[in-house]
Protein backbone atom coordinates (compact mmCIF):
# COMPACT_ATOMS: atom_id res chain seq x y z
CA UNK A 1 0.00 0.00 0.00
CA UNK A 2 1.12 3.40 -0.58
CA UNK A 3 1.75 5.21 2.71
CA UNK A 4 -0.33 6.55 4.99
CA UNK A 5 0.89 8.65 7.26
CA UNK A 6 -0.12 8.07 10.91
CA UNK A 7 0.39 11.58 12.29
CA UNK A 8 -2.40 12.82 9.49
CA UNK A 9 -5.98 13.80 10.78
CA UNK A 10 -8.07 13.79 7.38
CA UNK A 11 -11.26 14.93 9.75
CA UNK A 12 -9.18 18.74 9.50
CA UNK A 13 -10.00 18.60 5.76
CA UNK A 14 -13.03 20.06 4.33
CA UNK A 15 -15.84 17.76 2.91
CA UNK A 16 -14.51 14.60 -0.01
CA UNK A 17 -16.30 16.48 -2.83
CA UNK A 18 -15.01 19.80 -2.65
CA UNK A 19 -10.84 18.85 -3.36
CA UNK A 20 -12.16 16.08 -5.83
CA UNK A 21 -14.11 18.77 -7.37
CA UNK A 22 -11.19 21.07 -8.25
CA UNK A 23 -9.07 17.65 -9.12
CA UNK A 24 -12.09 16.36 -11.88
CA UNK A 25 -12.57 20.24 -12.70
CA UNK A 26 -8.60 20.62 -13.24
CA UNK A 27 -8.72 16.88 -15.60
CA UNK A 28 -11.18 18.52 -18.23
CA UNK A 29 -9.06 21.58 -18.10
CA UNK A 30 -6.38 19.83 -19.14
CA UNK A 31 -7.57 17.77 -21.79
CA UNK A 32 -9.25 20.94 -23.50
CA UNK A 33 -5.79 22.47 -23.43
CA UNK A 34 -4.05 20.01 -25.13
CA UNK A 35 -7.14 19.47 -27.75
CA UNK A 36 -7.16 23.28 -28.33
CA UNK A 37 -3.10 23.16 -29.00
CA UNK A 38 -4.02 19.83 -31.35
CA UNK A 39 -6.51 21.82 -33.00
CA UNK A 40 -4.06 25.28 -33.34
CA UNK A 41 -1.79 23.11 -34.66
CA UNK A 42 -3.57 21.23 -37.32
CA UNK A 43 -5.55 23.59 -38.81
CA UNK A 44 -5.18 26.97 -37.15
CA UNK A 45 -7.25 28.65 -35.01
CA UNK A 46 -8.33 32.64 -34.82
CA UNK A 47 -7.66 34.96 -32.79
CA UNK A 48 -5.41 34.86 -29.50
CA UNK A 49 -5.36 30.77 -29.46
CA UNK A 50 -2.23 30.92 -27.44
CA UNK A 51 -3.07 32.86 -24.63
CA UNK A 52 -6.30 30.73 -24.84
CA UNK A 53 -4.29 27.72 -24.59
CA UNK A 54 -2.04 29.06 -21.69
CA UNK A 55 -4.64 30.16 -19.35
CA UNK A 56 -6.58 26.62 -19.45
CA UNK A 57 -3.14 24.95 -19.12
CA UNK A 58 -1.54 26.85 -16.39
CA UNK A 59 -4.36 29.10 -14.75
CA UNK A 60 -7.18 25.96 -15.52
CA UNK A 61 -5.40 23.05 -15.03
CA UNK A 62 -2.24 23.55 -12.74
CA UNK A 63 -3.80 26.25 -10.60
CA UNK A 64 -7.16 24.74 -10.21
CA UNK A 65 -5.43 21.24 -8.79
CA UNK A 66 -3.14 23.41 -6.26
CA UNK A 67 -6.41 25.31 -5.25
CA UNK A 68 -8.21 21.47 -4.71
CA UNK A 69 -4.71 20.54 -3.26
CA UNK A 70 -4.35 23.15 -0.67
CA UNK A 71 -7.53 23.16 0.37
CA UNK A 72 -7.52 19.41 1.36
CA UNK A 73 -4.20 19.41 2.50
CA UNK A 74 -3.03 22.31 4.46
CA UNK A 75 -5.69 21.81 7.17
CA UNK A 76 -4.48 17.85 7.03
CA UNK A 77 -0.86 18.94 7.22
CA UNK A 78 -1.31 21.30 9.63
CA UNK A 79 -3.45 20.07 12.47
CA UNK A 80 -6.10 23.61 11.90
CA UNK A 81 -9.33 23.47 11.00
CA UNK A 82 -10.64 25.00 6.99
CA UNK A 83 -11.22 28.58 8.00
CA UNK A 84 -14.28 28.27 6.01
CA UNK A 85 -15.57 25.23 3.96
CA UNK A 86 -18.50 27.30 2.21
CA UNK A 87 -15.92 29.75 0.55
CA UNK A 88 -14.17 26.43 -0.33
CA UNK A 89 -16.69 25.67 -2.41
CA UNK A 90 -17.31 29.10 -3.92
CA UNK A 91 -13.79 29.58 -5.26
CA UNK A 92 -14.34 26.89 -7.83
CA UNK A 93 -17.10 28.53 -10.36
CA UNK A 94 -15.88 31.70 -9.96
CA UNK A 95 -12.73 30.70 -11.75
CA UNK A 96 -14.47 28.21 -14.01
CA UNK A 97 -16.29 30.69 -15.15
CA UNK A 98 -14.03 33.38 -15.37
CA UNK A 99 -11.09 31.14 -17.11
CA UNK A 100 -13.76 30.10 -19.56
CA UNK A 101 -15.17 33.94 -20.30
CA UNK A 102 -11.54 34.45 -21.16
CA UNK A 103 -10.47 32.00 -23.06
CA UNK A 104 -13.70 31.92 -25.64
CA UNK A 105 -12.90 35.96 -25.41
CA UNK A 106 -9.04 35.43 -26.59
CA UNK A 107 -10.41 32.62 -28.95
CA UNK A 108 -13.28 34.82 -30.73
CA UNK A 109 -11.04 38.19 -30.65
CA UNK A 110 -13.83 39.69 -28.37
CA UNK A 111 -11.10 41.45 -26.11
CA UNK A 112 -13.01 43.93 -24.52
CA UNK A 113 -15.03 41.44 -22.76
CA UNK A 114 -11.75 39.74 -21.28
CA UNK A 115 -11.59 42.02 -18.31
CA UNK A 116 -15.36 41.35 -17.23
CA UNK A 117 -14.78 37.49 -17.31
CA UNK A 118 -11.05 38.09 -15.68
CA UNK A 119 -12.92 40.04 -12.74
CA UNK A 120 -14.84 36.64 -11.83
CA UNK A 121 -11.35 34.66 -12.03
CA UNK A 122 -9.88 37.04 -9.97
CA UNK A 123 -12.69 36.95 -7.60
CA UNK A 124 -12.07 33.17 -7.23
CA UNK A 125 -8.58 33.15 -6.71
CA UNK A 126 -8.65 36.12 -4.01
CA UNK A 127 -11.23 33.85 -2.13
CA UNK A 128 -8.91 30.95 -2.49
CA UNK A 129 -6.37 33.13 -1.09
CA UNK A 130 -8.08 34.38 1.62
CA UNK A 131 -9.48 31.46 2.67
CA UNK A 132 -6.05 29.73 3.06
CA UNK A 133 -4.23 32.74 3.73
CA UNK A 134 -7.11 32.94 7.24
CA UNK A 135 -6.43 29.10 7.56
CA UNK A 136 -2.68 29.49 7.79
CA UNK A 137 -2.72 32.39 9.99
CA UNK A 138 -4.06 29.67 12.89
CA UNK A 139 -1.06 27.44 12.70
CA UNK A 140 1.85 28.68 15.51
CA UNK A 141 4.88 28.93 13.48
CA UNK A 142 4.91 28.03 9.98
CA UNK A 143 7.38 25.43 9.03
CA UNK A 144 9.10 25.02 5.31
CA UNK A 145 6.06 23.37 3.40
CA UNK A 146 3.54 25.89 5.05
CA UNK A 147 5.73 29.19 4.46
CA UNK A 148 6.08 28.07 0.81
CA UNK A 149 2.37 28.16 0.47
CA UNK A 150 2.35 31.56 2.29
CA UNK A 151 4.49 32.96 -0.30
CA UNK A 152 2.48 31.34 -3.08
CA UNK A 153 -0.70 32.65 -2.04
CA UNK A 154 0.83 36.26 -2.01
CA UNK A 155 1.93 35.65 -5.30
CA UNK A 156 -1.55 34.66 -6.48
CA UNK A 157 -2.99 37.61 -5.37
CA UNK A 158 -0.21 39.50 -6.96
CA UNK A 159 -0.27 37.94 -10.06
CA UNK A 160 -3.98 37.67 -10.48
CA UNK A 161 -4.14 41.69 -9.47
CA UNK A 162 -1.52 42.49 -12.16
CA UNK A 163 -3.60 40.03 -14.42
CA UNK A 164 -6.52 42.41 -14.16
CA UNK A 165 -4.66 45.53 -15.23
CA UNK A 166 -3.96 43.54 -18.43
CA UNK A 167 -7.23 42.69 -19.22
CA UNK A 168 -8.63 45.86 -18.13
CA UNK A 169 -6.27 47.02 -20.52
CA UNK A 170 -7.43 45.56 -23.48
CA UNK A 171 -10.48 48.09 -22.82
CA UNK A 172 -8.97 50.90 -21.70
CA UNK A 173 -5.50 52.64 -21.63
CA UNK A 174 -4.77 51.78 -18.50
CA UNK A 175 -0.69 52.00 -19.18
CA UNK A 176 -1.02 55.67 -20.75
CA UNK A 177 -0.44 57.22 -17.64
CA UNK A 178 1.74 54.65 -15.55
CA UNK A 179 5.81 54.30 -15.45
CA UNK A 180 5.14 50.94 -16.41
CA UNK A 181 4.69 49.39 -19.70
CA UNK A 182 2.10 46.31 -20.91
CA UNK A 183 5.20 44.52 -21.50
CA UNK A 184 6.98 44.58 -18.94
CA UNK A 185 3.96 43.88 -16.50
CA UNK A 186 3.32 41.22 -18.89
CA UNK A 187 6.69 39.98 -18.10
CA UNK A 188 5.60 40.52 -13.93
CA UNK A 189 2.04 38.76 -14.47
CA UNK A 190 4.04 35.75 -15.98
CA UNK A 191 6.82 35.77 -13.55
CA UNK A 192 5.06 35.77 -11.06
CA UNK A 193 2.56 33.28 -12.20
CA UNK A 194 5.08 30.30 -12.96
CA UNK A 195 7.48 31.09 -10.52
CA UNK A 196 5.60 32.81 -7.81
CA UNK A 197 2.47 30.77 -7.46
CA UNK A 198 2.96 27.26 -8.99
CA UNK A 199 6.60 26.84 -8.96
CA UNK A 200 6.38 28.37 -4.80
CA UNK A 201 3.58 25.86 -4.31
CA UNK A 202 5.39 22.69 -5.96
CA UNK A 203 8.46 23.17 -3.92
CA UNK A 204 6.61 23.44 -0.46
CA UNK A 205 4.23 20.52 -1.13
CA UNK A 206 7.63 18.41 -2.08
CA UNK A 207 9.22 19.09 1.04
CA UNK A 208 6.10 17.30 2.58
CA UNK A 209 5.37 14.52 0.01
CA UNK A 210 9.13 13.93 -0.92
CA UNK A 211 10.15 12.85 1.93
CA UNK A 212 6.61 11.39 3.21
CA UNK A 213 6.43 9.25 0.18
CA UNK A 214 9.87 7.70 -0.09
CA UNK A 215 9.86 7.37 3.92
CA UNK A 216 13.41 9.27 3.87
CA UNK A 217 14.38 12.38 5.82
CA UNK A 218 16.64 15.31 5.31
CA UNK A 219 20.07 15.23 6.37
CA UNK A 220 23.56 15.96 5.57
CA UNK A 221 23.36 18.62 2.71
CA UNK A 222 19.72 18.58 2.68
CA UNK A 223 19.60 20.55 5.23
CA UNK A 224 22.05 23.55 3.33
CA UNK A 225 20.07 22.96 0.33
CA UNK A 226 16.51 23.34 1.89
CA UNK A 227 18.02 27.08 3.72
CA UNK A 228 19.50 28.06 0.42
CA UNK A 229 16.13 27.52 -1.44
CA UNK A 230 13.81 28.70 1.28
CA UNK A 231 15.08 32.17 1.82
CA UNK A 232 17.16 32.41 -1.95
CA UNK A 233 14.17 31.49 -3.61
CA UNK A 234 11.17 33.76 -2.84
CA UNK A 235 13.42 36.93 -2.56
CA UNK A 236 14.80 36.05 -6.25
CA UNK A 237 11.12 35.24 -7.63
CA UNK A 238 10.27 38.95 -6.36
CA UNK A 239 13.32 40.52 -7.62
CA UNK A 240 13.40 39.13 -10.87
CA UNK A 241 9.46 40.30 -10.95
CA UNK A 242 10.12 43.20 -9.60
CA UNK A 243 13.14 43.99 -11.68
CA UNK A 244 10.85 42.87 -15.07
CA UNK A 245 8.29 45.34 -13.79
CA UNK A 246 10.57 48.31 -13.58
CA UNK A 247 12.99 47.42 -16.15
CA UNK A 248 15.65 46.77 -14.07
CA UNK A 249 18.53 44.47 -14.94
CA UNK A 250 20.77 44.25 -12.29
CA UNK A 251 18.03 43.49 -10.50
CA UNK A 252 16.13 41.02 -12.27
CA UNK A 253 19.83 39.24 -12.61
CA UNK A 254 20.13 38.96 -9.19
CA UNK A 255 17.05 37.76 -8.64
CA UNK A 256 17.09 35.28 -11.76
CA UNK A 257 20.52 33.42 -10.39
CA UNK A 258 18.76 32.94 -7.20
CA UNK A 259 16.29 31.23 -8.66
CA UNK A 260 18.62 29.17 -10.92
CA UNK A 261 20.44 28.43 -7.68
CA UNK A 262 17.58 27.57 -5.84
CA UNK A 263 15.87 25.05 -8.63
CA UNK A 264 19.50 23.38 -9.31
CA UNK A 265 19.69 22.91 -5.03
CA UNK A 266 16.27 21.09 -4.70
CA UNK A 267 16.89 18.76 -7.73
CA UNK A 268 20.13 17.71 -5.85
CA UNK A 269 17.30 17.45 -2.63
CA UNK A 270 14.88 15.53 -4.73
CA UNK A 271 17.05 13.47 -6.26
CA UNK A 272 18.51 12.54 -3.15
CA UNK A 273 14.94 11.48 -1.51
CA UNK A 274 14.66 9.11 -4.73
CA UNK A 275 17.90 7.29 -4.83
CA UNK A 276 17.43 6.64 -0.61
CA UNK A 277 13.57 5.88 -0.58
CA UNK A 278 12.64 2.93 1.63
CA UNK A 279 9.15 2.04 -0.08
CA UNK A 280 8.55 0.31 -3.45
CA UNK A 281 8.75 2.44 -6.44
CA UNK A 282 5.58 4.01 -7.49
CA UNK A 283 4.13 5.58 -10.67
CA UNK A 284 4.11 9.28 -8.26
CA UNK A 285 8.22 8.73 -7.57
CA UNK A 286 8.88 7.73 -11.37
CA UNK A 287 7.29 11.36 -12.17
CA UNK A 288 9.18 12.64 -9.61
CA UNK A 289 12.32 11.26 -10.85
CA UNK A 290 11.57 13.52 -14.01
CA UNK A 291 10.95 16.70 -12.55
CA UNK A 292 14.27 16.40 -10.45
CA UNK A 293 16.13 15.66 -13.90
CA UNK A 294 14.32 18.18 -15.54
CA UNK A 295 14.92 20.66 -12.83
CA UNK A 296 18.31 20.25 -13.08
CA UNK A 297 18.57 20.41 -16.59
CA UNK A 298 16.48 23.62 -16.68
CA UNK A 299 18.93 25.19 -14.24
CA UNK A 300 22.11 24.64 -16.65
CA UNK A 301 20.52 25.91 -19.74
CA UNK A 302 19.02 28.94 -17.78
CA UNK A 303 21.89 30.31 -15.68
CA UNK A 304 24.33 31.71 -18.87
CA UNK A 305 20.64 33.38 -20.38
CA UNK A 306 19.44 34.88 -17.39
CA UNK A 307 23.12 35.92 -16.45
CA UNK A 308 23.12 37.72 -19.99
CA UNK A 309 19.64 39.13 -20.01
CA UNK A 310 16.91 38.24 -17.69
CA UNK A 311 14.37 41.03 -19.26
CA UNK A 312 14.55 39.23 -22.68
CA UNK A 313 11.25 37.75 -24.26
CA UNK A 314 12.81 34.38 -24.93
CA UNK A 315 14.16 34.02 -21.85
CA UNK A 316 10.68 34.97 -19.42
CA UNK A 317 10.60 31.31 -18.43
CA UNK A 318 14.23 30.44 -18.43
CA UNK A 319 16.81 29.65 -21.01
CA UNK A 320 15.96 29.43 -25.11
CA UNK A 321 14.06 26.48 -25.65
CA UNK A 322 13.75 25.29 -22.02
CA UNK A 323 9.59 26.52 -22.25
CA UNK A 324 8.39 22.86 -21.92
CA UNK A 325 11.45 21.63 -20.06
CA UNK A 326 9.79 23.78 -17.01
CA UNK A 327 5.92 23.23 -18.13
CA UNK A 328 6.10 20.15 -18.62
CA UNK A 329 8.94 18.19 -17.32
CA UNK A 330 8.98 19.99 -13.79
CA UNK A 331 5.60 21.03 -13.43
CA UNK A 332 3.14 18.99 -15.54
CA UNK A 333 4.91 15.78 -13.66
CA UNK A 334 4.82 17.07 -10.31
CA UNK A 335 1.41 17.47 -10.86
CA UNK A 336 0.66 14.13 -12.68
CA UNK A 337 2.51 12.44 -10.11
CA UNK A 338 1.19 14.02 -7.36
CA UNK A 339 -2.68 13.29 -8.29
CA UNK A 340 -1.79 9.95 -9.01
CA UNK A 341 -1.88 9.70 -4.63
CA UNK A 342 -4.06 12.32 -4.03
CA UNK A 343 -6.90 11.21 -5.97
CA UNK A 344 -6.75 7.49 -5.16
CA UNK A 345 -6.12 8.56 -0.63
CA UNK A 346 -8.93 10.70 -0.86
CA UNK A 347 -11.69 8.30 -2.06
CA UNK A 348 -9.78 4.80 -0.14
CA UNK A 349 -9.88 6.92 3.28
CA UNK A 350 -13.55 7.92 3.18
CA UNK A 351 -14.98 4.64 1.28
CA UNK A 352 -12.42 2.16 2.93
CA UNK A 353 -10.33 3.38 6.17
CA UNK A 354 -13.31 2.58 8.19
CA UNK A 355 -13.28 -1.11 7.03
CA UNK A 356 -9.72 -1.64 8.08
CA UNK A 357 -9.41 -4.60 10.18
CA UNK A 358 -13.39 -5.90 9.24
CA UNK A 359 -13.06 -7.23 5.73
CA UNK A 360 -10.48 -6.70 2.78
CA UNK A 361 -10.05 -3.63 1.57
CA UNK A 362 -7.88 -3.10 -1.58
CA UNK A 363 -4.86 -1.35 -1.48
CA UNK A 364 -4.41 2.68 -2.17
CA UNK A 365 -2.47 1.62 -5.32
CA UNK A 366 -4.94 -0.42 -6.56
CA UNK A 367 -7.57 2.12 -6.91
CA UNK A 368 -6.42 3.07 -10.28
CA UNK A 369 -4.90 0.82 -13.28
CA UNK A 370 -0.66 0.26 -13.80
CA UNK A 371 -1.03 -0.63 -17.40
CA UNK A 372 -2.98 2.73 -17.96
CA UNK A 373 -0.34 4.70 -15.48
CA UNK A 374 2.74 3.50 -16.93
CA UNK A 375 1.30 4.13 -20.85
CA UNK A 376 0.57 7.95 -19.93
CA UNK A 377 3.45 8.05 -17.98
CA UNK A 378 5.64 6.74 -21.44
CA UNK A 379 3.48 8.86 -23.67
CA UNK A 380 3.64 12.17 -21.89
CA UNK A 381 7.50 12.06 -21.59
CA UNK A 382 8.10 10.69 -24.76
CA UNK A 383 5.89 13.73 -26.39
CA UNK A 384 8.02 16.20 -24.03
CA UNK A 385 11.20 14.86 -24.71
CA UNK A 386 10.64 15.29 -28.45
CA UNK A 387 9.45 18.62 -27.98
CA UNK A 388 12.21 19.95 -25.52
CA UNK A 389 14.38 18.55 -28.12
CA UNK A 390 12.97 20.24 -30.88
CA UNK A 391 13.21 23.82 -29.01
CA UNK A 392 16.68 22.57 -28.59
CA UNK A 393 18.16 21.30 -31.80
CA UNK A 394 16.61 21.56 -35.66
CA UNK A 395 14.39 18.47 -36.08
CA UNK A 396 12.43 17.83 -39.07
CA UNK A 397 9.08 19.75 -39.03
CA UNK A 398 7.05 16.80 -38.11
CA UNK A 399 8.00 16.02 -34.96
CA UNK A 400 6.28 18.91 -32.87
CA UNK A 401 2.67 17.78 -34.27
CA UNK A 402 3.88 14.03 -33.13
CA UNK A 403 4.86 15.42 -29.78
CA UNK A 404 1.71 16.89 -29.12
CA UNK A 405 -0.46 14.27 -30.32
CA UNK A 406 1.35 11.70 -27.69
CA UNK A 407 1.04 14.70 -24.99
CA UNK A 408 -2.58 14.79 -25.77
CA UNK A 409 -3.27 10.81 -25.91
CA UNK A 410 -1.49 10.68 -22.61
CA UNK A 411 -2.98 13.29 -21.34
CA UNK A 412 -6.47 11.72 -22.22
CA UNK A 413 -5.47 8.04 -21.02
CA UNK A 414 -3.93 9.97 -17.69
CA UNK A 415 -7.88 11.56 -17.47
CA UNK A 416 -9.41 8.24 -18.09
CA UNK A 417 -7.78 6.13 -15.27
CA UNK A 418 -8.45 8.92 -12.31
CA UNK A 419 -12.03 9.49 -13.46
CA UNK A 420 -11.95 5.48 -12.59
CA UNK A 421 -10.97 5.73 -9.51
CA UNK A 422 -13.79 7.95 -8.82
CA UNK A 423 -16.19 5.63 -11.15
CA UNK A 424 -15.37 2.25 -9.48
CA UNK A 425 -14.62 3.65 -5.93
CA UNK A 426 -16.09 6.72 -4.98
CA UNK A 427 -19.15 6.62 -2.88
CA UNK A 428 -20.42 9.56 -5.09
CA UNK A 429 -20.73 9.37 -8.52
CA UNK A 430 -18.95 11.60 -11.00
CA UNK A 431 -21.60 14.00 -11.42
CA UNK A 432 -22.41 13.74 -7.80
CA UNK A 433 -18.91 15.60 -7.02
CA UNK A 434 -19.20 17.59 -9.24
CA UNK A 435 -22.83 19.08 -8.28
CA UNK A 436 -23.56 17.59 -5.23
CA UNK A 437 -24.29 20.16 -2.59
CA UNK A 438 -21.58 20.61 0.47
CA UNK A 439 -24.34 20.09 2.92
CA UNK A 440 -25.44 16.84 1.09
CA UNK A 441 -21.98 15.30 1.07
CA UNK A 442 -21.71 12.56 3.67
CA UNK A 443 -18.92 13.61 5.97
CA UNK A 444 -20.30 17.37 5.91
CA UNK A 445 -21.59 16.81 9.53
CA UNK A 446 -18.97 19.13 10.72
CA UNK A 447 -19.85 21.81 8.46
CA UNK A 448 -21.21 24.76 9.95
CA UNK A 449 -20.98 27.60 7.18
CA UNK A 450 -19.61 30.67 6.08
CA UNK A 451 -17.06 32.54 7.66
CA UNK A 452 -17.42 30.09 10.64
CA UNK A 453 -15.06 30.99 13.13
CA UNK A 454 -13.59 28.25 15.24
CA UNK A 455 -11.38 28.40 18.38
CA UNK A 456 -7.34 28.43 17.17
Amino acid sequence: MSVVPGNIDAGQGPPMTVPLRHFVVAIGFLVGAVGLAAADTAVGLPGLATLAHVHLLLAGWICITIMGAMTQFVPVWSGVSLYSRRLASVQLPLVVAGLLGMAGSFLFGALPWVHVFGTLAVAGFWTFAYNLGRTLARVDGLDVTEAHFAFALACFVLVTGLGFLLALDYAVPVFADLPITRFSTVGAHATLAVFGAILGTVFGALYQLGTMFTQTELHGIDHHLRRIESYGYPAGVLALAGGRLVGSTPLARVGGLLIVVAVAGFSILLARRLVETRVDWTPMLSRYAVVAAAMAAWSLLTAPAWLADPLALTHRFGGPGTVHLLALGVVGFVVLGTLYHIVPFIVWVHRYSDLLGFEDVPMIDDLYDDRLAAADFGLILGGAIILVAAELFALPALAVPLAGALVALGSVVFAANLLAVLRDHSPHTIAGVLFARSRSDEDVGTDDGAGEERPA
